[in-house]
């Protein structure tokens, strides 16, 4: 990640020490590079030169609105899951007509939020179930309205990746059964408040092996032309998203290549082209800056305990998944090395980020940096032990700023209100 690289014995984010923004803003905090987040953009976007493509950045990995606005400015539209993150996208001055809404649990009132977004609604619902379409068609008819639509179809592909994050396999929550697709877009096409537009496919995050991916777009091919043949105008293919980034020792696909697979297979269709990546283009880019508490001695093992927790980066306990850890400080040449634990302050045994890991010399009060932190990180984070919510940080060049302040207890507690009868009693 040449966007995180030792500068003069520091650890720095683009041109700033990571020690600076420490000492401004405290610890823990996420920091992001908006060069990091515009090299993953455009290498999507050149991999996909010459053909209709939409990228829609799936913001669940990452909502922070100055994240969101750096996307929009470059060209992206948003996958959104959630009402939420719709608001969030207008917010951040992505235009309607570049938001894909999916998601398996849509609200009734979240529908007609998009169908009415900006006066002329979403450019796509990716619909997962058939009580979904139903739904969907009597509310966008009861606005006078005709809902753009993509079935979402789960082809029952294995993406071979951590079983919590597939979604494309049969047993998988999402999408509707390929056996059945015709039949429910023929379903579709006789509801009132329903526009087929296209077709919708996502198998899972973190793929690091095209080969699920040219084995799920040549069954998109196949639907495709099927329901063209069945009369339905199909005008959009949506591929999903899930590229995976390297946390370790994994060789993520080269976007490059992926965009062979759809030039290969897709596009021959004639249609545009959505993308939703989320986790490839921020997962590199933030990083999560904390500081050693202690270093506790124990009969078995030596744990840094730091000032961040569960609470802020889920991942190693929600997925046992790697993050790398490095000292902000630059180890002294020929330093030893010997493994520790690295913990969190979380009253939860599952509150460790790391156990046996191999680490230079670290002392209390040290600065680290728990790297490849800028996906599903902050966008996970609770206040869980009543701990803030840890500050975002963007860097440009040799500037910084903070894009979301820490909170305050007083701000935490600001939505909470005493009833009459504990106001009134004796503490």
């Amino acid at each position: 990640m040449p966007w995180f690289a030792y500068r003069n014995g520091v650890l720095c984010a683009e041109a700033v020490p990571l020690d600076h923004i420490a000492a401004e803003v405290g610890t823990p905090a996420y920091v992001y590079s908006t060069a990091a987040l515009t090299d993953r953009y455009r290498s999507l976007a050149d991999a996909f030169a010459g053909m209709p493509v939409l990228i829609a950045y799936a913001m669940k990995a990452n909502s922070n609105l100055a994240v969101l606005r750096h996307f929009g400015a470059l060209g992206a539209g948003a996958d959104v899951v959630s009402g939420g993150e719709l608001q969030l996208a207008l917010k951040a001055g992505i235009a309607p007509g570049k938001i894909i809404f999916a998601g398996v649990g849509k609200t009734r009132d979240e529908m007609a939020l998009a169908l009415k977004a900006g006066n002329t609604g979403i450019a796509q619902f990716n619909v997962e179930s058939e009580p979904e379409l139903q739904a969907l068609s009597e509310v966008a008819a009861g606005l006078g309205l005709r809902a753009p639509v993509a079935i979402r179809i789960n082809p029952d592909i294995d993406a071979k990746t951590h079983k919590k994050i597939t979604t494309g396999k049969a047993e998988n929550k999402f999408g509707i059964s390929y056996r059945r697709a015709q039949a429910v877009y023929a379903e579709a096409a006789a509801l009132p408040g329903i526009n087929i537009t296209g077709v919708h496919v996502h198998i899972g995050s973190q793929l690091t092996d095209l080969t699920p991916y040219e084995e799920t777009f040549q069954r998109v091919a196949e639907l495709v032309t099927a329901l063209r043949i069945a009369g339905h105008d199909i005008r959009r293919v949506d591929l999903g998203g899930g590229l995976g980034i390297r946390y370790n020792d994994e060789t993520p696909p080269d976007p490059r290549a992926y965009a062979e697979l759809v030039r290969k297979h897709i596009a021959p269709l004639g249609c545009e082209i959505a993308l939703e990546p989320g986790r490839y283009l921020v997962g590199n880019a933030g990083l999560l800056l904390t500081r050693v508490t202690y270093v506790k001695s124990a009969d078995k093992k030596t744990f840094l305990i730091l000032d961040a927790g569960m609470n802020d980066l889920v991942r190693p306990a929600m997925y046992e998944a790697y993050h790398g850890v490095v000292p902000v400080k630059a180890p002294e040449s020929g330093a030893e090395i010997a493994p520790v634990d690295i913990v969190g302050p979380v009253c939860e045994t599952g509150d460790t980020f790391a156990e046996d890991r191999p680490m230079p010399p670290v002392d209390q009060g040290d600065l680290l940096a728990i790297l490849s932190a800028g996906a599903y990180s902050s966008a996970m984070a609770s206040t869980y032990n009543a701990r803030p919510l840890a500050p975002e940080v963007m860097v440009h060049g040799d500037r910084f700023a903070i894009t979301r302040r820490r909170p305050s207890i007083e701000d935490m507690t600001a939505l909470e209100t005493l009833p009459a009868w504990l106001s009134e009693a004796k503490a």
